[in-house]
């Protein structure tokens, strides 16, 4: 998958948020103007086909401001954010490949 297809959509400003999403980016302090910047900065870093609700990937990038963001999005035609969080780095090499 290729991230140029969200990129655009999230540009446009045509994508959705799931409650789940919205409840994290509250408890997690993560604007959605944060999450827009890490989609429009960021490239996929994992790809989900067959997950529960339909294919889906994780984003990895970071804000204007440098902190790294993780997005769980469905992939188009409609674009759902999922969930959002800062990486841990003791889970992650450079908060783009699984530490295992």
């Amino acid at each position: 998958m290729d991230i140029t297809l969200i990129q655009e959509m999230v540009r446009n400003g045509d994508y959705y948020w799931r409650q789940h999403a919205v409840e994290r980016s509250i408890e997690r302090d993560i604007s959605e103007t944060e999450v827009a910047e890490a989609i429009l900065n960021g490239r996929i870093i994992e790809e989900y086909p067959d997950d529960k609700y339909g294919p889906s990937c994780l984003i990895y990038g970071r804000t204007t401001g440098g902190r790294p963001i993780h997005v769980h999005c469905s992939l188009p035609p409609d674009i759902w954010i999922i969930t959002v969080y800062k990486p841990d780095a003791d889970e992650w090499v450079d908060f783009s490949k699984r530490k295992r």
